[in-house]
């Protein structure tokens, strides 16, 4: 097995140029000297104002130690002594090297670098971010020249639970910073959030957020870009825009930019928002509204990071990363040839689709008090419900007669309005119950409301036979009669079956919406196309 040394270049104690500098004791020097600790290459870290050094370090390891390889990194460093910044750059060094425990065996030096640096390697070897032991270097006894000492120390995890806990808890952290601090209690979303912070701390690649409007689409990308930049991992701005906003000629120049006078109306220049997203996030939110042409230039500038503004030959370069949002199926778009296959390919890399609040009803609490929490904050007073008023409303809003058909934006909006109209800001059964009364007649003017009487429904013969309508017990009609009003008011097959199935569809791991609608269909000889229409 190979050995591996990762190490600092000692500004100090490694540098001498004249030959002097053979008298003195220079750890990354002395660790190739070692008879016993024999290194077949060294992993050398260094600032640029190092880079000199670092040359000289590399070429006397090449006279000591002519077998030992050595490999310099550049370590872009602010500030050498703030914590955070350097643990995030060692920890990017860390994630983007090629680790083979099976076949090398890796050593830390700990010895030079500051001390801030020096316990950020400790770190990454006790987290394993780095699979490697520990290496500590001595001087030789005093007016000696020599190699000097060394020592291994091999961390018994066991030992540090405190350290071992520090990581965990960041993890806790990041996932309630995620949510916004709110103390959700729907399983199935907790898990969602816990592989939505993994990925986006250690992935660059373009993320896909799904779910329904008013599910929190826009306000999760926020989080992610900020979590991410509080590591240090996106020093750019966020870029948000609805492509639905997006139309005709326009689309291109805002986000590709364009030169002057390359239309009419182009009196100056514009960068675009791509370019603006360089080092930062580019969230677009209803991606599946963008024309093919935009998305054909989306999908060069995420693959080469390069495009080319409107009326301009001369490319320009943007590295960003992406966050796409939609409510559609972008999998239907592409049959219907509104969304391009390789796009889509490009960014359902990591999906998420985030569930509605109907079918997180457990959450509908800790959600209320954030709310509260934060109109008290914007308004600069309690915003409070007292006892039988949150009774009254966590009855009804937890209960199956509300729809919350715009989610998250009907519970806020329900907040304001409460509070609005409570005396002192403090919310009574009385404005409870107008609000209720307020809520059920706006969702049942919405077209989203419970299903309606067989009278009102459409009739069966218009699409059936009457032999088919005799073979079909009385039970089975009404229900018939509701799933082909939903395939009727639906744009696809995929889209219908999304809203028949919202609730079983979130017990399965991969739910294929499209096929059981298809195949209940089939149970009376239907077809999409017989319904669809």
């Amino acid at each position: 097995m190979r050995t591996v040394v990762i190490g600092i270049v000692g500004t100090v104690i490694d540098s001498g140029s004249a030959e002097d500098r053979w008298q003195k004791w220079r750890p990354t020097i002395g660790i190739c000297q070692q008879e016993e600790l024999l290194i077949d290459r060294i992993e050398l870290l260094h600032e640029a104002r190092d880079v000199g050094l670092a040359g000289q370090v590399s070429a006397d390891i090449g006279i000591v130690s002519p077998e030992t390889e050595v490999r310099m990194h550049l370590l872009e460093l602010d500030d050498p002594w703030d914590f955070d910044h350097v643990f995030t750059r060692l920890l990017d060094f860390s994630q983007n090297y090629s680790f083979r425990p099976d076949d090398e065996r890796y050593l830390l030096h700990i010895t030079t670098g500051t001390h801030v640096e020096q316990i950020c390697l400790f770190l990454l070897a006790e987290s394993r971010h780095i699979p490697g032991q520990l290496l500590q270097t001595s001087p030789p006894p005093r007016n000696t020249i020599g190699a000097g000492r060394y020592r291994i120390i091999d961390l018994d995890l066991s030992r540090y639970d405190a350290l071992a806990t520090r990581f965990h808890r960041q993890q806790r952290e990041a996932r309630s910073f995620l949510k916004s601090g709110i103390e959700t209690r729907n399983v199935r979303f907790n898990k969602l959030i816990e592989k939505i912070e993994s990925v986006s701390i250690a992935s660059t690649a373009p993320l896909l957020i799904t779910g329904p409007t008013g599910a929190g689409k826009s306000q999760l990308a926020r989080k992610i870009y900020e979590l991410k930049r509080q590591r240090g991992q996106l020093p750019g701005d966020m870029v948000e825009v609805n492509c639905a906003t997006l139309r005709g000629d326009q689309a291109m120049s805002a986000l590709f930019g364009h030169v002057k006078g390359s239309f009419t109306g182009a009196t100056g220049p514009r960068p675009g928002l791509l370019k603006s997203a360089h080092g930062g996030l580019l969230f677009l939110d209803e991606i599946g509204e963008l024309g093919l042409d935009e998305q054909a230039m989306l999908l060069r500038a995420i693959e080469q990071k390069r495009f080319l503004p409107v009326g301009s030959d001369k490319e320009v370069e943007s590295d960003f990363q992406l966050i796409a949002g939609t409510n559609c199926d972008l999998k239907d778009c592409v049959e219907q040839k509104r969304f391009r296959e390789d796009l889509l390919a490009r960014i359902n890399l990591w999906t998420f689709c985030l569930p509605g609040l109907k079918d997180r009803r457990e959450d509908i609490e800790p959600n209320l008090d954030y709310e509260l929490e934060r109109l008290t904050a914007s308004q600069g007073r309690k915003i409070t419900l007292n006892k039988e008023a949150r009774q009254r409303f966590l009855a009804f809003a937890e209960s199956p007669a509300a729809t919350w058909n715009a989610n998250f934006r009907d519970l806020n909006a329900a907040v304001i309005r409460m509070a609005t109209l409570a005396p002192s800001g403090r919310i009574t059964v009385n404005e409870v119950e107008a609000e209720i009364e307020r809520l059920q007649d706006a969702w049942s003017h919405s077209g989203a409301s419970r299903p309606r009487s067989p009278s009102a429904l459409p009739p069966l013969n218009s699409i059936l036979s009457d032999e088919q309508l005799v073979a079909i017990d009385p039970f089975d009609q009404f229900q018939l009669a509701h799933v082909l009003e939903v395939c009727q008011s639906s744009r696809s097959l995929s889209d219908a079956g999304r809203k028949l199935f919202a609730v079983s569809r979130l017990d399965k791991k991969i739910p294929n919406d499209a096929d059981r609608l298809r195949k209940y269909l089939a149970r009376f000889n239907l077809t999409w196309k017989d319904v669809g229409e």
